[in-house]
Parts: structure tokens; sequence; C-alpha cells
């Protein structure tokens, strides 16, 4: 029973996938993975997963993030924001807990919330619409 649960709960994953330029607001009861370029705010009740081969720019607010790829702007996490080995994280974060691997890189400020905190901190963002402080990645060239 739980194996067919599970991957019915696979088909609730929303995507953004390598090569695809995405610019605006993403509101999503489920969760997100992006492997492409996206500008824009992500607001999430799931995990937000952000490939190797993906560049962000976001205000992004979500339960749990995991990041391959490279990121700018601002993270609001519930519970547990993971870097991961080789990817780029530059802004703010105010997370719960918080797990950088070794090779990772993060340049910015990061304050621990608790769940308290991050409704309000949520809230403040979402309310705010302030724009990510990095600059926006290019549009893919065409060949």
């Amino acid at each position: 029973m739980a194996k067919i649960e599970q991957a019915a709960n696979v088909n609730l994953v929303s995507r953004i996938s390598a090569g695809t330029y995405f610019k605006g607001e993403i509101v999503s009861p489920n969760d997100l993975r992006i492997d492409g370029k996206f500008d824009g705010s992500i607001i999430s009740e799931g995990k937000v997963v952000i490939g190797e081969s993906a560049e962000v720019n976001a205000r992004i607010v979500c339960v749990n993030a995991d990041v391959w790829g490279k990121t700018r702007g601002s993270f609001v996490v519930k519970d547990i924001m993971a870097i991961k080995s080789d990817c780029a994280v530059e802004g703010e974060l105010k997370v719960r807990r918080l797990i950088v691997e070794l090779g990772a890189s993060f340049n910015g400020t990061c304050k621990m919330i608790s769940e308290q905190e991050y409704d309000k901190a949520a809230s403040e963002m979402v309310q705010s619409g302030e724009k990510p402080r990095a600059a926006a990645p290019q549009n893919p060239k065409k060949e």
C-alpha cells in the first residue's frame, strides 16, 4: 500500500526542466523541482529542490529546501535547508535547521528561526513582495 501511495505522490512534484527559463511567481501546495532557470518568487507547502543545472534568482518560502545548483535571493524555510556540495548560494536565509556540505559555497546571512518566527517571516516576505537582491540570470543564448 505504501508503494502505491508513494508512486502517486511523484506525480505531485511540479518541475521546471533543464533548458527552460521561467520568470514569475509560483504558488504550490506540492513539492517543486527546478533544473532550468527561474527568476521570481516561490511559495511552496512542500520541498523545493534546486537541481545541479539550475540557476535561480528568487524569494522562496517553503517547508524544506535542497540546493544543488546556483541560487541568489532569499529563503524562508520552515524546517531543513540543505546546501549540497559544489553548489553556490548567495543571499539571506531564515531557517530552522541548516545543513552545509563540504565544498558548498554560501555568501550571505543566515538567521536560525523557530516555527513561530517562520510564520511571521514567511508572511512578511509574501506581503512585502520584495524583489531578490541579486541580478536575474540571463536568458539562455540560442546557437
